[in-house]
């Protein structure tokens, strides 16, 4: 009797396990099944179920889709594409994004793609918002003449500018009427936004390019670059810094006094700890 009791609880406990993965695989299986549906519809459905392929870091089928994907014929899907490789780290995606990069006519999907680009860790994405913050080419930079054009176009600019929204503010507390003047301001939440991006490029030029955007006609635009040359934590950019200290701007002089302040912390090395 001890022995049947037995052997029917191990019948049932292989079974249990025998069941998991099985159980496992079904909602595998219908998760891609839903993830599909969405994938096969136009419009935000597509957008969204393209983008949110980056949380699937490893997976080939997902880098194989979302890389499909940076040639679709909508703009917003092809730059929900270009986040998604970014994200889950899909190196063999570079060529395409290289590519792409090069060729593609839309501001939005241009600036994703640098973002990929970025994300792998291939300085063609750094050129790209260069040139969106200076207006030129870095020496070897791969952006031809009619893009530099077309990522200047006021219209397109102040456009997605406004579509990115709060984002490309250098500080979101600077309040809602701020925002609203900037978003009518063409291209400087754009070249804000580049600006900030071009905190983390080691090349010396984008230092070069940063300092001359501190004294840019846009505050935004102004308040970025400082924001970024704090970020790159060069002590000899100090003198130039100071300068915006009697900034007509407020968040502007408020940017510059904080960067002055982090930019001594670390000559001194007191920065990121406390003081001796």
């Amino acid at each position: 009797m001890q022995r049947t009791c037995l052997y029917i609880l191990a019948i049932i406990a292989c079974l249990a396990f025998c069941a998991s993965p099985l159980s496992a695989q079904s909602s595998v299986d219908k998760a891609w099944s839903t993830l599909q549906s969405g994938l096969e519809k136009k419009g935000d459905d597509r957008v969204v179920a393209v983008r949110v392929l980056g949380l699937l870091e490893h997976n080939p089928k997902a880098a194989e889709i979302a890389t499909a994907a940076l040639d679709d014929k909508d703009p917003e899907v092809r730059a929900a594409a270009a986040s998604a490789v970014g994200q889950m780290q899909a190196r063999s995606a570079l060529s395409k994004l290289a590519e792409n990069v090069k060729a593609e006519k839309e501001p939005g999907v241009v600036m994703a793609d640098a973002r990929a680009l970025i994300a792998l860790n291939d300085p063609l994405g750094y050129a790209v918002y260069y040139a969106v913050l200076t207006g030129e080419k870095k020496s070897g930079g791969g952006l031809l003449d009619e893009q530099k054009k077309m990522l200047h176009d006021p219209k397109k600019m102040a456009q997605f500018g406004f579509e990115q929204g709060i984002g490309f503010i250098p500080f979101a507390s600077v309040g809602f009427g701020a925002f609203k003047a900037v978003t009518k301001d063409d291209s400087s939440p754009v070249r804000a936004a580049a600006a900030r991006i071009l905190a983390k490029d080691p090349d010396p030029k984008s230092g070069e390019a940063l300092i001359e955007a501190s004294s840019d006609k846009s505050w935004t635009v102004r308040a970025a670059a400082l924001d970024a040359l704090s970020q790159r934590g060069d002590p000899s950019v100090a003198d130039k810094v100071e300068s915006r200290l009697d900034d007509d701007k407020a968040p502007v002089r408020y940017a510059a006094a904080a960067t002055l302040i982090h930019l001594h912390d670390v000559q001194t090395g007191t920065a990121g700890g406390t003081q001796k």
